[in-house]
């Protein structure tokens, strides 16, 4: 599928800014399922330095400096990009076994995936998250069929509420009022997941803005999207990772872009920075996701 994003953030600052370095993580991976074919960052003002470096993820981030009086920010970013359907993936592996992997054994092989089994800023390790996930993860229960109804209970339990949450809500708060947004709800299906032994990236990206039709509209489609991965072993061979999205209560597909991957949103967030100055700011933000065909029309 080939797909035309369009992300916009402006941000309106009193008094101005007198000067401001930004970090951005706002060009989409390139991957074996997704093959990145333009992209342009425009910003104003202008910046007087601007590059491009590669996080410890693999995910290109931009780093520009504004050092000059401006009372607005504008950041727009535009991508055309060319999906394909991820092979499915399966597999009877167990849960606790696949756990049971990641523990440190005497002389036992580095697993790159282990990096994303331990807690991070935003996913603590907690009790409650364990006493939440074990209702999907029986003893001896596949992984993948566990991993997946945990994903369907946060999305039959949880509702999406903007307003409840902001950048900042305690994951554990969240499982608490069940309530939330896109990123809430990634950081609670990884805690869970975590609490397990299992590795779980965050992942942030977009979702197809008007569905095909007859298809149900998907819930965070006008701005920046997060879902979960996590890491399925295989009898042979390095493992692989199962994207699921709890807030759809799905598996992504061709209608997903993958912007960035990370431990959790603090890691890849779409745009953040230092000021000083703009005590007070007001933040817009704007994102279409169209097929690139609606656009050539």
């Amino acid at each position: 599928m080939l797909l035309n994003i369009v992300h916009e953030t402006r941000y309106e600052y009193a008094p101005p800014v007198k000067t401001a370095q930004h970090m951005a993580h706002l060009r989409p991976l390139e991957t074996a399922h997704q093959q990145l074919l333009a992209h342009e960052l425009v910003i104003a003002p202008a910046p007087a330095q601007s590059s491009d470096t590669r996080d410890a993820f693999g995910n290109t981030r931009t780093f520009f400096s504004l050092p000059v009086h401006h009372d607005r920010l504008r950041v727009v970013a535009s991508s055309t990009v060319l999906t394909s359907s991820a092979p499915v993936v399966d597999g009877a592996v167990r849960w606790d076994e696949a756990s049971e992997r990641l523990r440190y054994h005497r002389e036992a092989a580095f697993d790159p995936a282990s990096e994303f089994a331990f807690a991070s800023p935003f996913v603590p390790r907690h009790p409650e998250f364990l006493d939440y996930a074990q209702d999907s993860f029986a003893p001896g229960r596949p992984l993948v069929e566990a991993a997946r109804e945990l994903m369907a209970r946060i999305h039959r339990d949880f509702d999406y509420r903007p307003e409840a949450t902001d950048v900042g809500t305690p994951a554990l708060d969240v499982l608490r009022q069940r309530q939330g947004v896109c990123q809430d709800f990634a950081h609670v299906m990884l805690a869970c997941l975590r609490s397990l032994g299992l590795p779980a990236r965050y992942v942030s990206g977009y979702l197809l803005t008007e569905p095909p039709p007859g298809q149900a509209r998907l819930v965070g489609g006008d701005a920046s999207h997060a879902w979960v991965s996590v890491h399925v072993p295989q009898e042979r061979g390095p493992g692989r990772w199962l994207d699921l999205d709890p807030t759809n209560g799905r598996t992504p597909g061709q209608d997903y872009v993958v912007l960035a991957i990370g431990r959790d949103y603090g890691d890849v967030s779409p745009l953040r920075g230092v000021i000083q100055g703009g005590a007070d700011h007001r933040l817009h933000v704007a994102v279409t996701v169209t097929p690139a065909s609606t656009i050539a029309a």
